[in-house]
C-alpha cells in the first residue's frame, strides 16, 4: 500500500474503470435485485413471455440465473432474427412480442433506476471528482463504465465540471463519433475536461427513427422525459455487430488505444470482470503495454480466486480482496505490519480487528484517494461547494 501510495503521487496518467458495484455503494439495485424489480412492473402477459424466453436461455446456454441482461441479449436476437415481424417466430416468441417485453424491460429498468438515482446521497462521488479536478497533472481525465445510472453525470454537475460523452447537440444531442476519436493537444480549451465512455449504453439513450431519411440514430434525451422507445442500455450482441459510426464499437477502439499507448496506472473498482469482450481488452493491453499497470479491488475474495488463473500471469497487475491479494504474479494472504501504518491504515483500508482489506467498498476508496492526496482542503471545498 506504501507503494500504491506511491503510484497515485507521481503516476502521469490515471485512469478508471468502474462497474455495477460503485453504483450499488450508492444504493442501486444489483442486476438480480433489478431483475426482480422489473419481472413485478410485468402484465401477466408479459410475464409469461418473460418466463419463456427465461426457459429458453437456461436450455440453450445452461445457465441458472437468468437476468435481465440475458433477456435482452435474447429479445434482440430474436427481433434480427424474425425482423420483427409477427408472423415469424423463435422458440414460441414472435418477433413483434419480442419487440413489446424488450420495451416493457426497458421501460421497468428506466423506472426503478430514475427512482433509485434520485434519492442517491452523491457527496462521496463528489468528493471522487473533487479529487480529480485538484490533481495538478496534464493527462486527459478518463473514465470507463458498464453502468448505465447518471449517478457519474449528477456529482459532475453538481461540482460544475464540463464532460464529453460521445454525444454533441442541445436540443436533441446525437451520437458523435469524432468526439471520441481525437485525443486533444495541450492547446485545446476541452483537453482538462473528463472523458465518461459508457460502454453499456445508457438510462438517456434510445433510437429515434429520421423523419426524413427514415433511418435510426441514437439519442440522448433528458431525464426527466419517459423514453417513447427502446433503451440503448445493456451489453447484447448488437455491440459486436453495430457499424463504426455507433457508440459501442467507438467506445471499444477507444477503450483499447487508452490502454495500450503510454504510461497508465488503471483502476478497477465494482467491475466482476464478468464481460469476457472487456477482460480481453485489458488482458491484452497487460501483456503488449509494459507501461501499463492495472488496479483491481474487489468487494469480496471470491473474483480474487475467479482471476487466479489469468492474473498471475501478469506483474503489472494487482488485484485486491478482503483477505487475499494478487501482487507480482501471486496469490497470497494480506499480510499486515503494525509498525508502518499503525496510525494512518486502520479503518483508512484495513480493519485491524476483523483483519480484512477496506477498499473494495468504493466509498473507502474515495476517502483513501482523498486522504492521501495532500490536498484534503481543497478537495472539500469543490466538493462542497453550493
Amino acid at each position: 500500500m506504501n507503494g500504491f501510495r506511491n503510484i497515485l503521487s507521481y503516476a502521469s496518467k490515471i485512469g478508471f474503470f468502474f462497474g455495477a458495484g460503485t453504483s450499488c455503494a450508492f444504493g442501486l439495485p444489483t442486476i438480480g435485485q433489478l431483475t426482480d424489480e422489473v419481472k413485478k412492473e410485468l402484465d401477466s402477459a408479459q410475464l409469461k413471455d418473460f418466463q419463456r424466453a427465461e426457459a429458453s436461455i437456461v436450455d440453450l446456454t445452461g445457465k441458472c440465473n437468468i437476468t435481465i441482461e440475458d433477456e435482452l441479449n435474447y429479445l434482440r436476437e430474436i427481433h434480427e432474427l424474425t425482423k420483427g415481424r409477427d408472423d415469424y417466430e423463435f422458440k414460441g416468441l414472435s418477433g413483434k412480442q419480442a419487440i413489446i417485453l424488450d420495451e416493457s424491460i426497458c421501460s421497468g429498468v428506466y423506472k426503478c433506476i430514475k427512482n433509485r438515482t434520485e434519492l442517491a446521497d452523491i457527496s462521496e462521488l463528489r468528493r471522487f471528482f473533487a479529487w480529480i479536478e485538484a490533481a495538478n497533472r496534464d493527462f486527459i481525465k478518463e473514465i470507463y463504465t458498464t453502468n448505465y445510472d447518471m449517478l457519474l453525470e449528477m456529482a459532475m454537475e453538481a461540482n460544475r465540471i464540463p464532460y464529453i460523452d460521445g454525444f454533441a447537440g442541445s436540443y436533441e444531442p446525437f451520437f458523435s463519433p469524432e468526439s471520441i476519436e481525437s485525443f486533444p493537444n495541450e492547446n485545446d480549451s476541452t483537453s482538462q475536461w473528463i472523458r465518461l465512455w459508457k460502454i453499456h449504453g445508457s438510462l438517456q439513450w434510445t433510437k429515434k427513427q429520421d423523419a426524413v431519411s427514415k433511418e435510426e440514430r441514437i439519442v440522448r434525451f433528458s431525464l426527466t422525459d419517459a423514453p417513447s422507445n427502446r433503451l440503448m442500455i445493456y451489453p447484447s450482441r448488437e455491440k459486436y455487430t453495430l457499424s463504426r459510426k455507433e457508440p459501442y464499437i467507438a467506445y471499444f477502439d477507444r477503450f483499447k488505444n487508452y490502454l495500450n499507448h503510454g504510461e497508465l496506472v488503471f483502476i478497477v473498482s465494482g467491475y466482476s470482470f464478468g464481460d469476457e469482450h472487456i477482460n480481453e481488452i485489458i488482458y491484452n493491453a497487460l501483456r503488449n503495454n509494459n507501461r501499463l499497470y492495472v488496479m483491481v479491488f474487489c468487494y469480496d475474495d471470491d473474483q480474487v480466486e475467479a482471476m487466479k488463473t489469468i492474473a498471475t500471469s501478469f506483474t503489472n497487475i494487482c488485484v485486491t480482496g478482503p483477505k487475499k491479494v494478487i501482487f507480482n504474479g501471486v496469490l497470497k494472504a494480506w499480510e499486515y505490519n503494525d509498525s508502518e501504518d499503525k496510525d494512518i491504515a486502520d479503518g483508512m483500508y484495513w480493519d485491524k480487528t476483523e483483519e480484512r482489506f477496506l477498499l473494495g467498498d468504493f466509498i473507502k476508496l474515495i476517502g483513501f484517494l482523498v486522504e492521501n492526496s495532500g490536498r484534503k482542503n481543497i478537495i472539500e471545498e469543490l466538493a462542497n461547494a453550493k
